[in-house]
């Protein structure tokens, strides 16, 4: 029987929660030194080992067994919400009296009540040692043990034991190994926008990483050991701490922000970090978007840093062998690794820092830069000033670097990880570590800019032509690659100065393009590509492109085949280069239409309604004589239809509702029968993602709304909507939609979308309510305010609605319900998805546009609508 511990608990925790509280009050300070946040970390651990200790007094094991802390606490710095990580260390068996089992229990208890979050193991010696052979983890938690209290020759013991186990080489290539795991887990990025400040690539985790391979090996166990060693310079141990003490403050200002162990820099939490490190929104930057760049610098700065330090640590452990092959007189190559003849050679000639790269993509076999070779770029940014940057002989290496046939994406990503391309490219410098906050880009601006740069190189891949065939083969024709490679560099770079990023940009590659002595008409290509970047996609995913004057119009402002594959080409790289959610085929699907579509006018042959009208019937007509369709079957329904659907429908679609509804369509002159049942037909879509659905059924004001609300509770989401009222009365509404929904067997999917529509549209009464869709944490943090354009064509016969606002589920139905209520004719919908954000585009008519206090009305019905 225990007798219960004399100890009170509850008085224990209280003086341990008020001391804590007052540490964490010193976390909250903006203006105390980073550095004093070891200070309170160590005060934290002191503090759990003071209330350890108090608990052991009165459990009473007097000293034979020991309390070891291990893991993060072993370190003697604890983060306000991270586990006390303990091993009570049990003397061998048969060396000491019988240790109660229940005693031990008792005491972990009450290390629980006391306010202590605890992670305990139990073991002797030897099941310490057998565990740490086993798993790394175990290994890397006993490497950082140090006694709190009890039987001291216990512990000592264990640890000579544990030294003479651990195997240096063996822990270094298991350690490397997890952490290229680490990091592919969280994207080879130290960019995220929510970044994870303990495990994200340039992380603590890296850090601790470095110092537990130092440790294993015997180099040491701090920075200024490594610098002693050899394994580092002063100057970067002096980074390293700098940094280190930069995101150890972040974190364990998280964990007091979030008041539970938090690591992650998310957006709910970001403004008010930032705000206790005294940042202030101010009108062209948020407050987070300042603490996050700085807090990307510094994990930019460890991740340099960190790569020099393995390579060290690798060859300390296992030297290469010195036989080495020249490259010239500055470079040799040796272990697949570029290195410098001299650590002084960049002080000495300038140039060869760019050349350093150019070597990188030029030599066969080579696979990134020595440590030498990466220390000496870091210690030489000063050397890159004004003069470096305007140095013609740099000029003429930066050209070639962009002109090499191989190499391109590895090239200038090294040399934006090595400060290299900001330090060269000035306006490149801005934006690097530059968040956007615009529920579209998922990348900081020079990640989205290098994604953007691999898209484009990978256009002219062969082994990836299977990725985007259209581009790869456009691609195949282009006879200089470097052109798009400077416009994929430059097309976002003004961004977050203020103004239009267009248009800076374009000024600043005008630069550029002088600068590096490139030719006018090329200059001027490439100008117009940042200038124009962004409007090929506006007009495929906004405007009618069976308008032709919609074409004429993009036609005219391209000016020739040349700029507008140039354009394309660019726009798909950027798309694709902002989010893994952005693209999809239908997009890709639109911008070929409009590329197709201007090339043609573009050759003088703008489209002639008349002309291409009969071209896709005659091309519908042989489609349906393939699907054995009787004679003449489609009369009935094409007489019903005018001009404006043949010039929406590829012949394709046309025969697909002829086969589907020919049956369907009313003898002429027989009035519409309100209650004729709706037909809906669906299939796979041809483009290659979702469904496309037909829907013919007698028209009525609210059908494009009904319909939303159907995609809507089923979760499905429009990409896509034509509407088309046919001379007899008959709505012809065709749908491209998504779903995340799949089933066994896409029969059954279709089959689902079938019968529920038909049957939503059979059942009369009023619309539903919309649902209240919830949104997502980014949304939450950053809304944007919607926007809602409402302007007549340029023939005053139809008017343009255009909306943007953060998505949420309900919204098209919410806008459908507005147009429905206002007997607005819906003629054309075009939705975009562009991340977390909406830019749906709506061609309308309708009497109650013709007044400007109903246009207002509609306008205050919207907003009401978007916001709610």
């Amino acid at each position: 029987m225990i007798e219960p511990a004399k100890i009170d608990v509850a008085t224990l925790r209280e003086a341990y929660r008020a001391r804590k509280l007052a540490l964490f009050d010193t976390l909250r300070f903006a203006r105390a030194p980073t550095r004093s946040v070891h200070t309170v970390l160590r005060q934290l651990s002191a503090l759990a080992d003071q209330t350890l200790r108090a608990l052991w007094r009165e459990a009473d094991f007097g000293d034979s067994l020991a309390l070891v802390a291990v893991g993060g606490f072993g370190r003697g710095e604890l983060f306000p919400y991270s586990d006390v990580d303990v091993l009570l260390l049990l003397p061998p068996e048969g060396e000491a009296g019988a240790i109660d089992p229940a005693r031990i229990e008792a005491f972990i208890g009450h290390c629980w009540d006391a306010g202590l979050e605890i992670g305990s193991s139990v073991r002797t010696v030897d099941e310490c040692l057998a565990e740490a052979e086993k798993d790394v983890t175990v290994q890397t938690s006993l490497l950082e043990s140090r006694l709190i209290t009890g039987d001291k020759k216990l512990f000592v013991g264990f640890r000579r034991r544990f030294a003479r186990a651990i195997d240096p080489q063996a822990f270094f290539v298991a350690k490397s190994q997890e952490m290229r795991h680490r990091h592919q887990k969280f994207d080879n990025t130290p960019y995220a926008l929510e970044p994870n400040c303990k495990e994200s690539p340039g992380g603590l985790r890296d850090l601790q990483t470095i110092l537990w391979m130092a440790k294993a090996a015997g180099f040491g166990c701090r920075w200024d050991d490594l610098a002693k060693n050899g394994l580092a310079t002063s100057f970067e141990a002096q980074q390293i701490k700098r940094n280190e003490a930069l995101l150890s403050l972040i974190r364990a200002r998280l964990h007091v922000i979030a008041n539970r162990r938090e690591d992650r820099l998310v957006f709910d939490l970001q403004t008010a970090v930032a705000a206790s490190f005294g940042y202030e929104s101010e009108s062209q930057r948020k407050s987070s978007e300042a603490l996050m760049r700085r807090y990307y610098w510094a994990a930019k700065a460890v991740s340099q840093l960190n790569q020099i330090l393995l390579l060290n640590i690798a060859e300390r452990l296992q030297p290469v062998d010195e036989q080495h092959t020249p490259i010239n007189e500055r470079f040799f190559e040796r272990a697949g690794l570029i290195e410098i003849a001299s650590d002084d050679l960049y002080e000495r000639e300038p140039h060869a820092i760019l050349e350093t790269f150019l070597l990188y993509q030029k030599t066969i076999g080579v696979k990134g830069l020595s440590a030498r070779t990466l220390r000496a770029l870091y210690n030489a940014r000063h050397v890159m000033d004004s003069k470096f940057r305007n140095d013609p002989v740099n000029h003429q290496t930066f050209m070639r670097i962009l002109l090499q046939p191989y190499g391109i994406t590895h090239a200038f990503r090294l040399m934006n990880q090595t400060s290299v391309l900001g330090r060269y490219l000035r306006v490149f410098r801005s934006i690097v570590g530059q968040m956007q906050h615009d529920l579209f880009h998922v990348y900081t601006v020079d990640q989205h800019i290098l994604m953007v740069l691999r898209n484009v190189r990978r256009f002219f891949i062969a082994e990836h032509a299977h990725e985007y065939p259209f581009c790869s083969q456009l691609a195949a024709g282009w006879d200089k690659p470097w052109i798009l490679y400077v416009a994929a560099l430059f097309h976002d770079i003004a961004k977050g100065r203020g103004g239009d990023h267009s248009t800076l940009g374009a000024r600043d590659v005008q630069r550029f393009c002088k600068q590096h002595g490139i030719a006018r008409e090329d200059s001027r290509l490439i100008e117009f590509l940042v200038a124009e970047h962004l409007v090929m996609s506006q007009v495929a995913q906004k405007q009618d492109l069976s308008d032709p004057e919609v074409i004429g119009a993009f036609a005219k402002r391209v000016g020739n085949e040349r700029y507008l594959t140039a354009l394309y080409l660019l726009t798909v790289a950027d798309i694709r280069g902002t989010s893994p959610r952005v693209w999809n085929a239908w997009k890709g699907k639109l911008l070929e239409d409009l590329y197709r579509y201007t090339l043609r006018a573009l050759g003088g042959r703008m489209p002639d309604p008349d002309a291409e009208v009969e071209s896709r019937k005659r091309e519908a007509l042989v489609q349906l004589a393939l699907h054995a369709q009787p004679f003449e079957a489609h009369k009935a329904l094409w007489a019903t239809l005018d001009v404006g659907y043949f010039m929406r429908h590829e012949a394709t679609e046309i025969a697909w509702h002829a086969k589907q509804l020919s049956r369907f369509v009313p003898p002429p002159n027989v009035p519409v029968d309100p209650k004729a049942p709706p037909i809906v037909r669906a299939r796979l879509s041809p483009v290659g993602e979702g469904l496309q659905v037909v829907v013919y059924t007698p028209d009525q004001p609210d059908l494009f709304a009904r319909i939303c609300g159907y995609f809507d509770q089923s979760s499905f989401s429009i990409l896509d909507a034509k509407v088309h009222t046919t001379s007899n009365g008959y709505a012809l509404d065709t749908f491209q939609v998504v779903t995340t929904f799949l089933p066994d067997h896409y029969r059954d999917l279709i089959s689902m979308v079938e019968s529920g529509l038909g049957q939503t549209l059979t059942e009369a009464g009023p619309l539903p309510p919309p649902s209240v869709g919830r949104v997502s944490r980014r949304v939450r943090s950053f809304p944007i305010k919607p926007r809602i354009s409402l302007l007549p064509d340029d023939k005053a016969q139809r008017w343009l609605l255009n909306i943007s606002a953060s998505d949420r589920a309900g919204l098209l139905y919410s806008v459908a319900r507005v147009l429905a209520r206002h007997h607005l004719n819906l003629q054309l919908a075009k939705v975009t998805t562009l991340g977390e954000r909406v830019e749906d585009t709506f061609l309308i008519s309708g009497p109650e546009l013709q007044g400007q206090k109903t246009q207002l009305a509609i306008e205050t019905d919207l907003m009401e609508a978007l916001a709610s």
